[in-house]
């Protein structure tokens, strides 16, 4: 498949990703990835603050071992700390050739509540561990649990935390590890709504 023919069949994708987040909008977010760049090539109704461009690490989809066309669901945590029921799927060519990964990611924190007539579609039954084949070194999801971790041992939330609350925690995050992922910077400063430029002040003064 071309790169004119290989645009169109994904402007086709970008298209479904749409369909599905109006329906359940504004309570899903839909994320096509392209197998052939490894990045995030569109997001419709971004719930979880990640960008165009993004690395996706998901190369062992391409392999021959993994047979599976939808994986999940299973649960993450987003950055607000609410919980997200995810189900992925890989998209083909009329070859049969694997193109890209559709990920639906639904908020159920608002579901939680609900009636018994939601507690079939909220039950946990169904779940699978989130797949190793999968965002191998998800550092996004790594940086959401230890971020509210550190705010629950000290009774915060994100609305409370102070300019100081955030140059600690940028900190705490760098002894984690949590920067060695190549849009950790920008997600950071995103989900704790500062400027980029100020999360590198605060990780070069480590340096210096």
């Amino acid at each position: 498949m071309n790169t004119a023919e290989h645009d169109k069949v994904m402007q086709n994708f970008r298209a479904i990703a749409d369909a599905i987040a109006t329906l359940f909008f504004p309570h899903a977010e839909v994320v096509l990835h392209d197998l052939r760049t490894q990045k995030v090539d569109y997001i419709a109704n971004n719930l979880s603050k990640r960008g165009i461009g993004d690395e996706s690490a998901l190369e062992d989809m391409l392999s021959d071992d993994v047979s599976e066309v939808n994986i999940g669901p299973y649960e993450k945590l987003n950055w607000d700390g609410q919980k997200i029921r995810s189900l992925s799927t890989v998209l083909h060519d009329h070859n049969g050739r694997r193109l890209a990964v559709l990920c639906i990611n639904l908020n159920i924190s608002l579901f939680e509540n609900a009636k018994a007539a939601l507690d079939l579609f909220l039950s946990p039954s169904k779940l699978i561990p989130q797949p190793d084949s999968l965002f191998r070194d998800d550092w996004q999801e790594r940086i959401n649990t230890f971020l509210h971790a550190w705010m629950r041992e000290r009774q915060l939330s994100l609305n409370l935390l102070t300019r100081d609350h955030k140059r600690e925690l940028v900190l705490a995050l760098h002894a984690e590890g949590a920067f060695k992922g190549k849009s950790a910077s920008n997600y950071v400063a995103n989900v704790l709504g500062m400027g980029r430029a100020t999360v590198y002040k605060h990780l070069k003064e480590l340096k210096g």
